[in-house]
């Protein structure tokens, strides 16, 4: 990008945020005054300043520095990352279609997971494989952070569909490893946001939606087509780990399964354009299908307008743990010099009239840092059928299913490979596999993956011990260590590091971790998704659910109205518990 043009275009920006749209003179005054004092505090740097600025960086902090006291949805694309947002909105590319990430034990670049049917797993690449070149170009990370490591290798796989290059990469073997090379040929990619569906007990059918990237809805359909053709009389969608996307892509979804011109959404924002009222254009597919919609955590934005809709609507069943709670919207701005501001404008309030948004950034603590609004300072509002809902916090579950939290050991095992290559040993010991249902890590199989961990001279950081080392600090300040040494000792022992004794205790989370990245390497990401769904409580609670009748009606109607004998022992019983 041309300095001048990007200093030029940064400050056409600060002025463009405010000048135009303000009437009070004291707002405008003020803005006028910071904006010249930023201006000259630049120029006397660029100046005076007894190194030379690097123009480009001194600009990005001051662009940062603006939108950190915004959100963290609020971000600024130059033009050289207008890539970036616009697969981000699309999940469309051109390239190759594969995933990569730094591989330290190679100081490479790795081929972590090509996408099933694009270019990098026609031409027969592997999760694995470790690159060596691109287009005769040598990928060596040199002094680059492993992050750039990797943007600088991604960059060189893609470009223009239809072009072709030569990866040659070194590909593990049994008991060495060889050099292989691959004609591959760019085509434009779209990331499947539906990676799998399929029938899962009797007539219920399932479907998982990852994205809501352009055109999902119409994936949605298909799939939902196809499950009701294959005999589904029930509907499982699982939005878990769905970051959000396209809102009108969500609403498109929720127009499957309620009636035409239902308001599903009102946004409002500080100007009149960001305030709209959407509703459902077309006649539904189905609008009695009994529904499920699963959610966690990770489940945000999109997947709150699905999920919170068809709870305010009584639409459908909301099982799993609170969603995350973004009720924001934002809106692309163009800038000049092909650069982009993706800036929120507005709030969302889904039909219950109720906004999911789970933090005010409007109100930062003194040292940045925000935090969730408390259950206490939320408001009720009520589905459509009067059931109790809340705003201020996600979506709250109608049926919550507590999952297990990842274990520390886990999340180092990933962190170093060690579950991504014992994978990779195990594919080439196991050529084929017929059937995600053939798929099981035995005894046998985990002992050689505890072999492959001890040969590593694994280590992690136990929180048990950080905290008793804490603890045990504080207890030596405040003079209760001496009446506490044995009892620390007696803890330290039992606390000690075992990495057998942690390996045995966690071997069932570890071997799903296992198994899901080993039906990867067969089955791409449909295959991860059907290894998910062999032990997974959400699920079985949602099936558990779609085969009572009476208790899913149950859940979606009415509160039933208390008589007045009911209301005075209600009282009474409060007061005893007083």
């Amino acid at each position: 990008m041309n300095v001048k043009k990007s200093l030029v275009g940064t400050f056409v920006l600060l002025m463009g945020l405010g000048l135009s749209s303000f009437t009070d003179d004291d707002r405008n005054f003020q803005i006028s005054k910071n904006l010249d004092l930023l201006n000259s505090i630049f120029k006397e740097l660029d100046m005076f300043y007894v190194d030379s600025l690097d123009v480009e960086k001194v600009i990005q902090s001051s662009v940062d520095g603006m939108l950190s006291s915004t959100d963290p949805y609020t971000e600024y694309y130059p033009e050289e990352e207008e890539s970036t947002l616009k697969e981000m909105t699309t999940g469309k590319y051109g390239g190759i279609g594969a995933a990569i990430r730094y591989y330290e034990a190679k100081d490479r670049i790795a081929i972590i997971e090509p996408t099933e049917g694009m270019p990098a797993a026609e031409a027969g690449v592997k999760a694995g494989d470790i690159i060596l070149s691109v287009g005769g170009k040598e990928m060596v990370r040199g002094d680059m952070k492993p992050q750039d490591f990797s943007s600088k290798v991604s960059e060189a796989l893609r470009g223009e569909p239809g072009t072709s290059f030569v990866l040659k990469v070194l590909r593990p073997l049994k008991n060495d490893s060889t050099v292989m090379e691959f004609k591959v040929t760019r085509k434009s990619i779209r990331t499947n946001p539906i990676p799998y569906f399929g029938m899962v007990r009797d007539s219920i059918g399932y479907l998982t939606l990852t994205g809501f990237t352009e055109n999902c809805a119409k994936d949605f359909k298909k799939a939902l087509i196809s499950l009701k053709q294959q005999g589904a009389k029930s509907l499982i969608v699982d939005l878990r780990d769905n970051g959000g996307g396209s809102l009108t892509e969500a609403i498109d979804i929720v127009n499957y399964f309620v009636p035409k011109n239902q308001e599903i959404l009102v946004t409002k924002g500080k100007l009149k354009q960001a305030q709209n009222s959407y509703k459902t254009q077309n006649e539904p597919l189905d609008e009695r299908i009994p529904l499920v919609v699963l959610v966690n955590g990770s489940s945000a934005s999109a997947s709150e307008i699905v999920s919170g809709s068809l709870q305010d609507l009584d639409r459908a069943v909301i099982i799993g743990s609170r969603t995350f709670g973004k009720g924001l919207v934002q809106t692309i701005r163009p800038l000049p010099y092909n650069a982009t501001l993706k800036v929120t404008t507005s709030k969302y309030y889904i039909p219950s009239g109720r906004c999911i948004q789970a933090i005010d950034y409007a109100k930062k603590n003194a040292d940045g840092s925000v935090a969730r609004i408390p259950d206490s300072l939320t408001t009720v509002f009520h589905t459509a059928a009067g059931r109790e809902v809340r705003d201020g916090g996600g979506i709250r579950p109608d049926i919550e299913v507590k999952g297990d939290k990842i274990p520390n050991i886990v999340f180092y095992l990933m962190n170093d490979d060690l579950i991504f290559d014992y994978a990779t040993q195990y594919c080439l010991e196991h050529p084929t596999l017929s059937s995600i249902g053939e798929l099981k890590i035995t005894d046998a199989d985990y002992e050689a993956f505890k072999k492959l961990v001890k040969s590593r001279n694994f280590t992690y950081d136990r929180q048990s011990e950080k905290m008793l080392k804490t603890l045990k600090e504080i207890a030596e300040f405040e003079g209760y260590m001496e009446g506490a040494s044995e009892e620390f000792k007696a803890l330290e022992k039992k606390l000690s590091h075992n990495l057998d004794r942690d390996l045995d205790y966690f071997s069932k989370q570890i071997k799903s971790y296992l198994a899901e990245e080993i039906a990867t390497r067969y089955f791409y990401q449909r295959g991860r998704a059907m290894e998910r769904l062999k032990e997974d409580e959400d699920l079985e609670k949602a099936i558990e659910i779609l085969k009572d009748p009476v208790r899913y009606h149950q859940i979606l109607s009415a509160p039933e109205a208390k008589t007045t004998d009911e209301v005075a022992a209600a009282a009474v019983s409060s007061e005893t518990k007083r």
